[in-house]
């Protein structure tokens, strides 16, 4: 029997891989960067596209129309989906990221158990949810605990114990929390216990550099007769540049999906919705009168989807957070609904380069493959016992920094660890840590946080771009946060102790390399 070890996949690091296309100056129209390779799009009937290794799909021209649905297929990699089209793009039909719903547990539904505790797939660039708890006559921790929901702000699972607030665990604490991207996802009934704790943090920035996905829901803890009910899946991310108009008069829909259904005697707990996914619009004119989706998943409830929505803690919300959505043009007379409200900007970067990054390379010297699927990619000896060594790639970190190493089991309760100091050059570090694994599958989740001294730059124009990013107080300190998931971060600490949040991607647009 062997023991199957899974990692996270990898949406946020998909965009070291391609080419920076810069934005365009005020006398030049947007250029999307496609190359027409891919010819143009034009589908009469549903259809799935397999994603390539990048995700990039470069069109001339896209036309979906009405009554169509366009998929994609995951790749490898679970990078989010990159339309480029040199032309115009027309979606009066709909493109479908969401996350998928987890099954139902116990006699809820069609009754059938096979399936009681999986939890929803992320959608592409997005994260799965928790798988519900085992079923158990005594109840034993180790089997019933649900499992935590995957992406940088995946919900926990739901726990044992009776109910009653609680600070670690909540009020209910057999239910799993919702997945968080745009906010936090507080667990159901927290409202009413009055406080802020247990939720699921968020995650990115509004800037959406680079393309992240939603978090999936954590897994119900599981009964005396059946499993919990999996967690939601995070709805998925999907980037469209058009070099010349995109029209939406359909619908782009990056919904969460939601938890699955409970219902039987001795049946476990309730899993939550994932988070909503990410949407970006990038063109020369962005219009239309459609729909842009990127809503928490919730519950199945009452044998109907989409129950019992929301994420704020209160008694009916049992589902995730929002998601993102963004569009960037020279011309913006978008006129259609957006939910969560769509946030307008000023065209940037298609894509990033030269941003941290950071990857785990082996574990118990065995190899992790350079394009994780994160289902069983290392694979160790059911006998393994006593600490392994988990081994870690950055790039673009400073030395003698750690990496906070995170062990989050399919059932049971996540354990930590810290490496050692990175060593080799700030171009390419080696790190490892030493951890026990549980037995069963687990996901491994990585962070470095590392602090740069402005001064130490000697650049005063740097400098002075930095304050403008702090409310034009002087920044003395730059803090980075590099994950596995969800791209790098930086908080801006100026000389009076004020902090200010924001993606690495908004200072490697004025020139910060640190």
């Amino acid at each position: 029997m062997n023991q199957p070890l899974r990692l996270p996949t990898r949406a946020s690091l998909a965009t070291a891989l391609v080419v920076a296309l810069f934005a365009p100056t005020s006398w030049a129209a947007f250029n999307s960067g496609s190359t027409g390779a891919d010819g143009v799009l034009n589908p009469t009937v549903n259809t799935e596209i397999e994603l390539p290794p990048s995700g990039i799909l470069n069109y001339t021209t896209v036309n979906i129309p009405t009554g169509v649905t366009v998929k994609f297929k995951r790749n490898a990699a679970n990078t989010p989906v990159y339309i480029l089209a040199s032309g115009d793009v027309t979606i009066a039909g709909t493109i479908d990221v969401r996350g998928a719903d987890a099954k139902h547990a116990g006699t809820y539904g069609d009754g059938a158990q096979g399936d009681d505790g999986i939890p929803g797939e992320g959608g592409p660039g997005g994260f799965e949810g928790g798988r519900g708890g085992r079923d158990d006559t005594q109840q034993r921790a180790a089997i019933i605990r649900g499992g935590g929901g995957l992406g940088p702000g995946g919900g926990a699972g739901g726990v044992e114990g009776a109910d009653g607030c609680n600070a670690t665990t909540g009020h209910y604490k057999y239910a799993g929390i919702g997945g968080a991207y745009a906010s936090k996802a507080l667990k159901v009934y927290m409202y009413h216990c009055t406080m802020t704790t247990p939720a699921a943090d968020p995650y990115g920035s509004a800037l959406m550099q680079p393309m992240v996905g939603g978090s999936g829901g954590g897994g119900g803890r599981g009964g005396t007769n059946y499993p919990g009910s999996g967690g939601g899946g995070g709805g998925g991310a999907v980037l469209i540049a058009s070099s010349g108009t995109l029209r939406v008069t359909g619908s782009v829909d990056a919904t969460g999906g939601d938890g699955g259904g409970v219902t039987g005697t001795g049946v476990g707990g309730q899993g939550a919705g994932g988070s909503g996914g990410g949407i970006r619009l990038i063109a020369t004119t962005v219009a239309g009168t459609g729909s842009l989706l990127a809503a928490g998943g919730c519950i199945n409830y009452n044998n109907a989807r989409r129950q019992r929505c929301g994420a704020t803690g209160r008694s009916d919300e049992w589902g995730g957070s929002e998601g993102r959505i963004r569009i960037e043009g020279e011309s913006i007379t978008y006129s259609g609904t957006s939910s969560p409200a769509y946030v307008r900007g000023e065209i940037g970067a298609v894509f990033l380069t030269s941003v941290p990054s950071l990857r785990i390379s082996s574990v118990a010297g065995q190899a992790v493959p350079a394009v994780p699927t994160g289902t069983n990619d290392v694979t160790l000896p059911a006998s393994t016992t006593g600490p392994v060594v988990v081994a870690f790639e950055t790039t673009n970190v400073p030395l003698g920094n750690t990496i906070q190493l995170r062990v989050v089991p399919a059932y049971g309760t996540p354990s930590a660890a810290v490496s050692g100091a990175l060593v080799g050059s700030t171009a390419a570090a080696t790190a490892d840590a030493s951890v026990t694994l549980p037995q069963g599958p687990s996901a491994l989740q990585a962070t470095t946080t590392y602090t740069v001294t402005v001064a130490s730059l000697q650049d005063e124009a740097l400098s002075e771009r930095l304050s403008r990013l702090a409310q034009n107080e002087r920044v003395e300190k730059v803090e980075v946060t590099v994950a596995l998931e969800g791209g790098a971060r930086a908080k801006l600490i100026t000389g009076s102790g004020q902090t200010f949040e924001m993606p690495y991607a908004a200072l490697s647009a004025i020139g910060f390399k640190g």
